[in-house]
């Protein structure tokens, strides 16, 4: 696996919030939770957060991240608590993700990839919920100013408008912009969006 500079620094954070046992949801997990049911992906699940609530609501969850110490920490976490969360450690630019999920969460991953991968792994997400199901997105947009995460590694900021355009035609649940005050007077500005995929239509009869 590939370590960039921007997992390098999350695997930093991550062992800090375990250091400290810092656990609780951030407002994107939160308004993504409620959604959740059946069998949940959870890509770029970081510390398992998430993954962890949803399984103990009843999902049985795929949790993936490329940060080691926060798989083996979610590993750990969920087996302690005997949670049928599965946590894998894999690169989400080209993952061959399999199957359908009633719930695709992506929760602050989609930014991290150049244009032309996070377009194709958001299209990849997309077709993996299943007719009916929910998908919860949120990355930051075009009016961030904070941009250290980044380091020198590749990023993508959409367009305020682009995750709406790209659920055209799906039920959308919620919506929400938010910006958040970041170091160096500079500034996070997010969208999340929680969006139903239609339901396959029966073929109609010839005329």
């Amino acid at each position: 696996m590939t370590t960039s500079a921007s997992i390098a620094f999350f695997d930093r954070q991550f062992r800090q919030q375990l250091a400290g046992q810092d656990f609780q949801l951030n407002p994107f997990e939160l308004a993504a939770l409620p959604h959740l049911r059946g069998h949940v992906l959870d890509y770029g699940c970081g510390l398992g957060n998430l993954a962890l609530a949803a399984a103990a609501q009843g999902c049985t969850v795929t949790a993936m991240d490329a940060s080691p110490a926060a798989i083996a920490a979610l590993r750990d976490r969920a087996g302690s608590a005997a949670l049928p969360v599965e946590a894998i450690e894999a690169d989400l630019r080209d993952y061959p993700i399999a199957g359908e999920f009633d719930a695709v969460v992506a929760i602050g991953l989609l930014m991290f990839f150049d244009c032309a991968t996070a377009d194709r792994v958001l299209a990849r997400l997309q077709e993996r919920v299943r007719p009916g199901g929910i998908a919860a997105i949120n990355t930051l947009i075009e009016g961030t100013t904070w941009l250290e995460v980044f380091r020198n590694d590749a990023h993508c900021l959409f367009a305020g408008d682009e995750l709406g355009r790209r659920f055209a035609g799906w039920d959308l649940l919620h919506s929400e912009f938010r910006d958040f005050p970041a170091p160096g007077n500079t500034l996070k500005s997010f969208v999340t969006l929680v969006a139903r995929k239609p339901l396959a239509t029966e073929n109609q009869p010839p005329d």
